[in-house]
């Protein structure tokens, strides 16, 4: 990488997981309206004819009229030759197939155990995580030998376990982990502000908060509009919706029943507790004992949330297949949106291009000190040119500090089983989930049904 009047170029971007259909497409129109940096994209992906399909898909948005910088996309034949050279690299991965993701989310359904998402929390949480971590080793790894100076950005989930695992096998590694849920909370509170105060068309970055936790699992202990402090105001809109809930009427909520949500979970979390909860109600709900939220699906259906089934992913994967094929022909023509990440952003300003604070996901080094030091845990951060500093969040307020804190020690188990290769111990994280109200007889069968079903991925454990 090079700077040149104040452009950076040939900066190069491994993208591990490049054969994706949903994210890549993203980051390739993010990166086309960057107009102040350019180079390369190296796609790997153990699916080459995805990475390209994306190769051409990617090239192509170098001619589209609004493009305003050209990149290059090329696919890597192997995972060294993608990281040889990178000063990023991208990773965004699904661990498995979706016939170990309908195990994940749909097995404990036969015990009474409903799950949102089942990826990061909850007994489908735990086991993705087991069959992830073993991979991320390997990238950490990888990037040591290869480009160790690079910033490595993770989307993939659980994002918590995922980071901390980067950090064990590669300590002086840069990475940081990337999650839009807090946005969407920002959001939420500027559609507030125009409803109560007709204040309108509030940009989502003016809203100023400070954020807590762990990722999914967030907080806002402070959120002002300039002068402004928002919590009383939001205490006044929580009290107004949390009997019918709140629906923006976005096009995401208007074509995906799946993701919608009424932000009745969020609203009931704050007026227990005093803190926004600042994730999506599907994923707050699966931090929570089981009992509350997603004790079956008349209760999920009362909070105003969907219990998300593999199978309308499979057919948004069918969807996006044919998709890609019309993209890459050129049947259909690719467009360039912003999507709203700030993975772009973040690195614009570590190449000194701008400044920024966001959102990430870093190891605790004191910026939430009653949390343990080194757990991923979830702030603000200050990125500037070559740098990431967490901000200093303060401490989780009493009043949360013991379902987060609870979350986060489960993590920390779940990270050293994978580690360790210790099934025994991932048990006992399994059996203490919130989400986990079985006997341990019962419990014991659910996980063994759920390892055998993912047991393609496990064998590095069956052999210690």
């Amino acid at each position: 990488m090079n700077r040149v009047g104040g452009k950076a170029q040939n900066v190069k971007i491994a993208y591990l997981g490049g054969g994706s259909r949903g994210w890549a497409w993203g980051l390739m129109s993010d990166l086309a309206t960057a107009p102040d940096m350019c180079g390369t994209v190296a796609l790997y992906d153990i699916d080459r004819e995805a990475a390209r399909k994306n190769r051409t898909i990617g090239n192509l948005c170098g001619s589209l009229p609004d493009c305003r910088s050209v990149w290059k996309y090329e696919v890597a034949d192997t995972l060294a030759d993608a990281l040889a050279g990178a000063d990023f690299v991208v990773i965004s991965i699904t661990p498995g197939t979706f016939e170990e993701m309908e195990s994940d989310v749909h097995a404990p359904e036969k015990y009474g155990i409903y799950q949102s998402v089942g990826d990061t929390a909850g007994p489908g949480g735990l086991i993705r995580a087991l069959r992830c971590l073993p991979m991320f080793e390997e990238f950490a790894a990888a990037v040591r030998r290869h480009c160790p100076e690079a910033w490595v950005v993770n989307y993939t989930n659980p994002m918590s376990v995922c980071v901390r695992t980067l950090y064990r096998v590669f300590p002086e590694i840069k990475a940081f982990g990337c999650c839009h849920e807090v946005f969407g909370t920002q959001a939420l509170l500027c559609a507030m502000l125009d409803e109560l105060c007709g204040m309108k068309e509030i940009p989502r970055d003016e809203i100023k908060v400070n954020v807590v936790g762990i990722n999914h699992f967030t907080w806002l202990t402070k959120a002002r509009y300039r002068e402004f402090d928002l919590f009383p105001l939001y205490r006044e809109f929580a009290l107004k919706y949390r009997g019918t809930g709140y629906t923006a009427n976005t096009e995401e909520n208007r074509l995906n029943r799946y993701f919608r949500c009424r932000e009745k979970v969020k609203f009931d979390l704050f007026l227990r507790y005093g803190v926004v909860a600042a994730a999506g109600d599907r994923h707050l709900a699966e931090f929570c004992p089981g009992n509350w939220y997603l004790k079956d699906p008349e209760t999920v259906k009362d909070w105003g949330f969907e219990l998300t089934p593999v199978s309308w992913r499979r057919q948004q994967l069918r969807e996006r297949l044919a998709k890609s094929e019309r993209l890459a022909s050129g049947e259909e023509r690719f467009v360039l949106n912003s999507t709203g990440e700030e993975g772009v952003q973040q690195m614009r300003a570590l190449l000194g291009l701008r400044d920024l604070v966001t959102n990430v996901n870093l190891p605790n080094r004191g910026q939430i000190p009653n949390l343990p030091l080194g757990a991923v845990v979830e702030t603000n951060a200050h990125f500037s040119a070559d740098s990431v500093r967490p901000v200093l969040a303060g401490p989780l307020p009493d009043s949360i500090y013991p379902l987060v804190a609870a979350s986060c020690g489960e993590q920390e188990l779940v990270a050293q089983a994978a580690a360790s290769r210790d099934l025994e111990l991932a048990f006992r994280a399994f059996c203490l989930d919130p989400n986990m109200r079985l006997p341990l007889r019962e419990a014991r069968e659910l996980f063994g049904i759920m390892l055998e079903n993912t047991g393609e991925y496990l064998t590095m454990y069956a052999a210690r």
